[in-house]
């Protein structure tokens, strides 16, 4: 079982994350733990200093929200790790975030499903383990 700590004093649960280029660069992030988020995503700036493009997208995508309508697109980026643990070929959404929160991105369901994981919110922890 991994533990990853987290500032429980925050408005958001911030754990940390890296991202890998295709050239073997890494970028440590800021994500947002969030079991709302469909997908991870990551902000287009990031991906671009890594070395990938939109033209590299899989796919053009849409996020709907409160103030309207935000445009991104699906990538695949050699590594991710996350929660201390790690995939490769992983599958994000390039989209820009607010300002304000200090953030690279958000920790999605599509790494979230494939572990057991414990929130441990007064702790300020979160447990995970890969799902058998």
């Amino acid at each position: 079982m991994k533990v990853t700590r987290f500032d429980p004093a925050r408005e958001l649960i911030v754990v940390p994350g890296y991202v890998w280029g295709a050239r073997g660069q890494q970028y440590r992030l800021r994500l947002v733990f969030d079991t709302g988020a469909a997908e991870s995503i990551i902000a287009p700036s990031i991906l671009d200093e890594l070395g990938y493009n939109p033209s590299q997208g899989e796919a053009i995508t849409t996020i709907r929200s409160v103030v309207g309508l935000e445009r991104g697109y699906m990538i695949r980026v050699a590594r991710f790790r996350a929660l201390g643990h790690e995939l490769g070929d992983f599958r994000v959404d390039a989209h820009d975030l607010p300002d304000g929160y200090g953030i690279d991105g958000l920790l999605g369901l599509n790494f979230l499903r494939q572990f057991n994981y414990e929130i441990r919110s007064g702790e300020g922890r979160i447990l995970a383990d890969r799902r058998e």
